[in-house]
């Protein structure tokens, strides 16, 4: 009777691959954290992947789903039968406008941790219905935002391998991994500023979260020419680290054609900016977007607008409808009127395309990884102002070890605004920061060609990693 079944099984598989050639893809599965900066990063692996011949599944939230839907980020990839989304429920009430706001980061946090392995099993079997079916491959691999414990969980029942993403810096990748143990020992946070300097720092504590043992491997969007210390430092601590970027070098250079205007905005672009850089002279235009979490005061907006207005520099600014704290946000007819023959306020844009624009001479940001990378890539200096989480230290590495941006005070002040914007654009400094990250584009773009760290790094996690099982 078993070798009935056998030779049924091997006969309906081999049927199954005649009618579907595409059986013989391999199949990834990504699932990012359910935030737009986690988003982003996952989702240009996704089109890497794809453009090495996988077959991709991209798994976002319900919620996040119809953002994208609203926004039209997705409309190319629709046609695309080795490409496509599933949805899982993300556990949380609907009680926002879908088109506008992010939901809460902490309860969405909450809910992933206790919700999500259900749905994304289920997901899970779903596919492998589809694939017994004949409808799609089987799925051979499943890449993760490291963020996300239960896929992990997931990867182990059904003995796929497991990749697990860092949307973040290496250099805070390694903060990351040891902030939880370093809390439970009670060695954080410091009583006092003498610890800074009594050799207490140098104490030495031996631990890897479970999560990250039991992936096949990680990678981040990072190359060594940017984190050479970090990436030594995280290779000491785990077996299998990758860096495979940045991804935003990896696609200019890629042939995408029908994954070009594909998109991953939880906002609806406002591509008329476009056209308004068009008028606009070479490197004269300072680009102004604080990331899709970031909020401010009323009176932090005013001052950056009014430290904009007097630098009497181009700008393009973006401001997310939940942007100001309270949601409230009154720029005056004064201000307008200064402003209005070279300033232009949108509510989202392609970021990418903005920054790569021949008339963006600076950049002023959050500092969020994404953001860093892709002006790095683009060429571009730097003004920062961080607000949380990784941004500080992206910003030290911006500032002090690539010597490429200059730092906003916390407390912004009109003035420092209108100053250190005609640094970036006219002054010195300026120039300086201009060459240097001209230099480092070229670098990073060296690493992601052919013959690069980065791009054998993307060749070794393929063969090594996703396609073991296959």
């Amino acid at each position: 009777m078993y070798h009935i079944l056998q030779n049924t099984l091997h006969t309906r598989t081999k049927n199954m691959q005649m009618r579907n050639p595409a059986e013989k893809k391999p199949h990834a599965v990504l699932i990012p954290f359910p935030y737009q900066g986690h988003i982003n990063p996952l989702f240009g692996l996704a089109k890497l992947l794809h453009l090495r011949g996988f077959h991709i599944t991209f798994v976002h939230t319900e919620y996040n789903y119809k953002r994208l839907l609203n926004s039209r980020a997705l409309k190319a990839l629709h046609v695309l039968p080795d490409f496509h989304f599933e949805t899982i429920p993300d556990g949380l009430p609907l009680t926002h406008d879908a088109a506008n706001v992010s939901q809460d980061i902490v309860s969405l946090g909450k809910s992933v941790r206790e919700n999500f392995l259900l749905p994304f099993r289920e997901l899970l079997v779903k596919l492998n219905d589809s694939a017994i079916a004949g409808l799609i491959p089987p799925v051979t691999c499943l890449i993760s935002d490291f963020g996300l414990t239960f896929t992990t969980q997931a990867a182990q029942e059904l003995e796929l391998p497991i990749l697990l993403f860092s949307p973040s810096s290496a250099t805070c990748f390694v903060s990351i991994m040891n902030l939880r143990a370093l809390s439970d020992k009670g060695l954080i946070p410091l009583k006092d500023e003498s610890y800074l300097t009594n050799g207490y720092l140098d104490t030495k504590v031996d631990w890897i979260p479970d999560n990250m043992l039991k992936a096949s491997a990680i990678v981040i969007n990072t190359s060594d020419e940017l984190e050479s210390e970090a990436l030594k430092a995280l290779s000491s601590m785990l077996p299998s680290v990758y860096p495979i970027g940045p991804f935003p070098s990896f696609l200019n250079q890629s042939p995408q054609s029908h994954l070009e205007s594909s998109g991953s905005n939880l906002w609806k672009e406002d591509t008329e900016c476009l056209e308004w850089l068009k008028s606009k002279e070479n490197n004269s235009v300072v680009y102004v977007n604080f990331g899709s979490i970031t909020i401010m005061t009323p009176e932090q907006l005013l001052e950056f607008a009014w430290g904009l207005a007097n630098s009497k520099r181009p700008f393009l600014w973006i401001i997310r409808p939940d942007l100001v704290i309270g949601g409230s946000i009154i720029l005056s007819s004064e201000f307008s009127n200064i402003v209005s023959d070279r300033g232009l306020i949108a509510s989202w844009c392609p970021q990418e395309q903005v920054l790569n624009h021949p008339s963006i001479g600076g950049f002023l940001t959050h500092c969020g990884w994404n953001s860093t990378i892709e002006s790095v890539c683009a060429g571009v200096p730097m003004l920062c102002w961080p607000f949380f989480a990784d941004q500080p230290t992206n910003c030290k590495s911006i500032c002090s070890e690539w010597g490429i941006g200059i730092e906003i005070d916390a407390d912004v002040k009109r003035k420092e605004v209108e100053k250190n914007v005609n640094e970036l654009m006219l002054g010195e400094k300026g120039k300086e920061m201009r060459q240097k990250v001209m230099q480092l584009k070229k670098k990073v773009e060296e690493e992601t060609r052919s013959g690069g760290l980065s791009y054998m790094n993307l060749d070794k996690v393929i063969s090594e990693v996703l396609l073991k099982k296959t």
